[in-house]
């Protein structure tokens, strides 16, 4: 498997689209959600126009295939995503097709994404089922657990660098 990773561009929507739905944890033995989750309100307003200020993200490529993302949104007004922890904190969304988990993958996606955007940002926060295997990267990764609502946990990562 050789995967490369570039930055995400407007262009990348409509693979983010896809993305999204892949990030939406469903425990092992429950069947999936319907597709037209991506489509509610709470949960589309991760990827919809895509490219506007604070928007940065990594794309993973097998060969010229799209197979994975992660990326930051900054939520300005009254938008908020899930992990919404303040409005100079983006929020992180990360999503590997199904043939390309657990091979170190969204660790290199993560890497990468944190690198730069160490240039723009101070933390990135993120939300996360309390029953998610994912929790375990995030926390070796450097991510704190600042609030837990009993099924969720909401989480920090600081960025020393900016």
């Amino acid at each position: 498997m050789m995967i490369t990773l570039r930055p995400l561009t407007v262009t990348d929507e409509p693979f983010l689209w896809e993305m999204l739905y892949h990030a939406i944890y469903v425990p092992e033995g429950e069947p999936p959600v319907p597709h037209a989750i991506v489509q509610q309100p709470g949960i589309r307003c991760y990827v919809e126009g895509w490219g506007r200020p604070g928007d940065m993200g990594v794309v993973a490529l097998d060969g010229e295939r799209p197979v994975g993302a992660a990326w930051l949104r900054l939520w300005p007004g009254k938008e908020r995503g899930y992990g919404y922890l303040d409005a100079e904190t983006p929020e992180l969304s990360i999503a590997l097709l199904p043939g390309y988990r657990g091979k170190g993958l969204g660790t290199r996606l993560l890497t990468q994404l944190f690198e730069d955007a160490r240039a723009c940002f101070l933390a990135i926060s993120l939300s996360v089922s309390t029953n998610n295997p994912a929790r375990y990267l995030y926390e070796r990764l450097g991510f704190e657990r600042l609030t837990h609502d009993g099924s969720s946990l909401l989480m920090v990562k600081r960025l020393p660098g900016k």
